[in-house]
């Protein structure tokens, strides 16, 4: 009993290696998430965060991998801990879950099976972005502010209106609700430019309390 509540003295040199280790990857990983993601936050704000999350993980890993313990202990940290932000596009989560994995791995001397998952999950996401038709990459998105109006669904059908009578393709990413404020955000397919000025026209003219703003992501570095 004394020697599951008793931890094992801590490696130095093992717990250096793999910071060292875990840096390397998750660096890699975060470079590739600010050059090539598609999310629409600031991915490179985002993705230096990805390294600090890895190191953090190997270390409280290696801390209580050898004590029951620091285990429970850790577990009851965890419960009083709460984590209100939230996590709205799905591609954030899987580099924040990769980092996490990086850690767990790296933090339980799995060095060499964490290096070739990441390998392999890195080859997969190069491989479905080259294979991926360039065609059908739409990369303009529309951002809209409007208040709602006493219909509440009343001004979200009239842009949804406005949207599919002016351009080809129509796809909700993201919708918000806030001190009776709508937020929207939209994926759309622009014939040209006449196109676009006259779906600002019309927005306008509809909803003349609402503010927009378009972000051409094809313009961005390395998409």
């Amino acid at each position: 009993m004394d020697q599951l509540l008793t931890p094992e003295p801590l490696s130095t040199v093992a717990l250096v290696f793999n910071l060292l280790l875990g840096l390397l990857l998750s660096a890699g990983v975060a470079w590739y998430y600010a050059r090539f993601g598609e999310a629409l936050s600031n991915r490179v704000k985002f993705a230096r965060l990805l390294p600090i999350l890895s190191l953090i993980t190997i270390l409280v890993i290696s801390v209580v991998k050898a004590s029951l313990a620091l285990s429970l202990g850790l577990v009851g940290a965890l419960s009083i801990v709460r984590f209100r932000t939230a996590i709205k596009d799905p591609e954030e989560l899987i580099y924040l879950f990769l980092a996490i994995a990086i850690g767990l791995g790296l933090g339980a001397d799995q060095r060499v099976p964490t290096v070739i998952a990441v390998l392999v999950i890195t080859a997969l996401l190069v491989a479905i972005r080259l294979l991926a038709p360039r065609a059908g990459r739409k990369n303009l998105y529309l951002n809209i502010q409007t208040p709602e109006g006493e219909d509440k669904g009343n001004t979200l059908a009239t842009v949804n209106e406005i949207l599919a009578r002016n351009v080809r393709l129509v796809d909700m990413r993201r919708l918000d609700r806030h001190d009776r404020t709508l937020q929207l955000t939209y994926l759309l397919d622009c014939k040209d430019q006449n196109t676009l000025q006259r779906l600002v026209n019309e927005l306008t003219e509809a909803i003349p309390a609402c503010s927009f703003s378009f972000i051409d992501q094809s313009s961005m570095p390395g998409v």
